[in-house]
């Protein structure tokens, strides 16, 4: 069980992993948009893609592929301006269709559930600063002279994921609650829509502002 860090590291890491599940970004404005329109399955489709995307993430991180991405500006310029674009799609797309997927229930199938789990997987990652993330994140809680830091590293990952979920699925839950309300309040709903693309817009601007240093 070297792989595994000391408890004082470990409790450290669970109480900021704890609070960065909380904090709004990407990944959750997608989860709840997916929630109050397709329904819980959808949201919870979302947690998941977002997960794979998580775990690419840390296998990257923990075998030092994304320093060479952030090390390469034209790797890192391709990678920001398509997650960019993408949450910009997402933005128009709440505009354009959001009230219309929400009011027809009977849409919630297979099929959109398996959008919003790709979704989940694009959406992460596209997100540049989901690689800084990790890669400033995740070693703090690591020496580089540890000869399990590999093994540590993705461990890590994986504990953050299991902190996390808790909470990122009370949250899709909890917006899945309020659809039936929402769908009877379609201005209330309408202006929901508009949050989330500006939401949606605010990230994408960001996101291609983000320096690799």
């Amino acid at each position: 069980m070297d792989f595994i860090p000391s408890l004082p590291t470990l409790l450290a890491f669970s109480a900021a992993s704890f609070l960065l599940a909380a904090t709004p970004g990407p990944d959750m404005t997608l989860s709840i948009s997916r929630a109050l329109r397709d329904g819980r399955a959808a949201g919870l489709a979302v947690l998941v893609g977002t997960n794979i995307g998580i775990t690419f993430h840390t296998m990257l991180v923990a075998f030092g592929v994304s320093a060479l991405i952030v090390a390469s500006p034209l790797a890192f310029l391709i990678l920001k301006s398509g997650g960019a674009a993408y949450l910009a799609w997402l933005a128009f797309q709440a505009i354009r269709t959001g009230s219309k997927l929400v009011a027809k229930a009977e849409t919630g199938t297979k099929g959109s559930v398996k959008a919003a789990f790709l979704n989940g997987i694009w959406v992460n990652l596209l997100n540049p600063k989901v690689i800084i993330f990790f890669m400033t994140f995740l070693p703090q809680f690591v020496t580089a002279s540890d000869p399990n830091v590999t093994g540590k590293l993705i461990f890590l990952g994986g504990w953050f994921m299991l902190v996390s979920l808790p909470i990122t699925i009370a949250i899709v839950l909890g917006a899945d609650k309020l659809s039936g309300w929402l769908q009877a309040n379609p201005k209330v709903l309408r202006g929901i829509d508009y949050t989330f693309a500006g939401v949606f817009s605010i990230f994408a601007v960001k996101i291609l502002f983000t320096q690799a240093r």
